[in-house]
């Protein structure tokens, strides 16, 4: 996404996210903006397109994720799939900062929240 300020980076799932897609295009853009902020928000919208992720890059998120455990200020997930908000419900508690849910309608309020103080 790139209509968002500096120290907020997003991203928009379509499709099958392969580990291709995390190490091509996530992880650079990740590791970039973390040598400039230490600490970033992110945007991850996984909307009607999003079929789910392969099994190298779920574990490619997870490492990602620890990598920079500390770093994450806020983390926003934006999508209407039924599986991947059970499990963000389930495993928000051991995400790294806050951590909130979203429906697709609530896009702009999910940028919102992440450009709050």
């Amino acid at each position: 996404m790139t209509d968002l300020p500096a120290g907020v980076l997003g991203f928009r799932a379509r499709g099958q996210v392969t580990a291709a897609d995390y190490e091509n295009v996530l992880v650079p853009d990740v590791e970039a903006a973390f040598a400039l902020n230490p600490k970033l928000r992110l945007l991850y919208h996984c909307g009607d397109d999003f079929t789910g992720f392969d099994a190298k890059a779920a574990w490619d998120d997870a490492k990602l994720g620890l990598r920079h455990f500390s770093g994450w200020e806020r983390v926003a997930l934006v999508t209407d799939v039924s599986w991947l908000r059970f499990a963000a419900k389930a495993m928000g508690f051991a995400m790294p900062g806050e951590f909130r849910l979203f429906g697709n309608a609530q896009l702009d309020e999910a940028k919102q929240w992440l450009l709050s103080p």
